[in-house]
This record gives C-alpha cells, structure tokens and sequence, in this order.
C-alpha cells in the first residue's frame, strides 16, 4: 500500500519511522510519502493559509496549494485510491473502517491546521475522517492513528494474521484478558481454565471475560 500525507509539519511524523510501522516500510509492504504543503504555495512567503471572507477567528487554509498538492500525487491507472481529510465533521475512526481502507492499494490523507479548511478543499476527498470528540491542534496526530491502524491490517505486517484477528475491537469476540509468568503474582493467580489445555473450554471462558477498566 501506498500513501501519501499532505501536511505543513511533516516532522510530526517520526514515529513512523519505528516499531512495526518501520518494519512494513523496509520489507516494501507499506510506502509512506510526506507532502510538504507550502512547497505548493504561489508566492516566496509559502503562505497556504488566509482570512475567511466574511470575517471570523483565525485563518483558513487556501484552496489553490491543497489542489496542486493533491494533483502532484502519482497515481497507478490500475490503482484503487481513496482520498481522506483528517477533520473533526467527519465519521468517527473505528476498526470497521481501519479493515476497510486496508483494501485500497492507495490512500491520500490531507491534514488540517488553523480554523480549517476553504471549503472547496472538501470536494478533493472521498471522505472526512474524525478520531473522537474533541480539539486537536492539526490533523497530524489523528493521520498517524489511521495510519497505524490501516498498516496493521495489511498481511505481512504482524508477525501473524492471527495477531490482528485478535487484536481488540478486530471483531465482537476479541480483547480478551491474557495472563504470562509467573502463574502466581503476589497472589493474583491465572485462571485454572486457561492452564488445562481444553481449547474449547478456553475460548469459552475467553468469550465469556472481555476486560474492563471503567469503574
């Protein structure tokens, strides 16, 4: 898979460059591409940003560098793509969405900043995409959660299929607790079940105990 970020801050995005993320970059499985915006401003100043017309706080990210940032992306003919805007009005990130965009061969997440976006810059995505109810400074943070998700449902990224199959929230039965050892710690003691061997017993009990830290 490839994908393309287009950001004012592509240092915001080192921690890609670690753990499994890293990994699935130096085996070929994922491509990760930084678009600088101001690099598609018109004037020597780089300024992508301007007030809104009719008055407002703040500044408004401008149309033109979006669209020939977005334009300056290479696309395969054969390629299935889809374009994404990190931004609070859009549907909330979950794992059914995280598998489904795992499907396209290409993805292309557009980041805010300031107040937002011009809003003719909506016309370029497919979709709006938020991470939860509330205020972020930039749209950086909430691309490298999908980013993370997404890459982890592309095979050969993990070292098992099995390992996403039962990551939490992959499917309605998923996350539930798990013990290593000592089978005794300070008192707190694995469950018998998990100890006998009896598989089938095991998944039941596992099905029946889903953790919780709400209290």
């Amino acid at each position: 898979m490839r994908i393309d970020v287009i950001t004012l801050f592509p240092n915001m995005f080192a921690p890609l460059d670690d753990s499994i993320i890293k990994r699935a970059r130096d085996k070929k499985i994922l491509e990760i591409n930084l678009i600088q915006l101001r690099d598609f401003a018109f004037d020597k100043h780089k300024q992508v940003d301007d007030s809104p017309f009719g008055g407002g706080a703040g500044m408004v990210l401008k149309p033109e560098p979006m669209f020939r940032a977005v334009r300056s992306v290479p696309i395969k003919a054969s390629a299935s793509r889809r374009v994404l805007i990190m931004d609070p009005i859009g549907a909330v990130f979950n794992q059914a969405k995280a598998k489904q965009l795992a499907l396209f061969d290409q993805l292309i997440i557009i980041c805010g900043h300031y107040e937002g976006f011009d809003a003719r810059i909506y016309e370029l995505a497919d979709e709006a995409i938020s991470i939860g109810e509330y205020v972020l400074t930039g749209g950086e943070l909430p691309a490298m959660v999908v980013i993370d998700a997404v890459a982890r449902m592309l095979p050969g990224v993990l070292g098992s299929e099995e390992s996403a199959r039962t990551d939490s929230f992959y499917d309605a039965e998923s996350g539930y607790p798990q013990y290593t050892r000592p089978r005794d710690f300070e008192g707190r003691t694995v469950p018998e079940v998990l100890l006998n061997g009896n598989h089938a017993e095991i998944a039941k009990w596992r099905r029946a105990h889903r953790p919780s830290l709400n209290r």
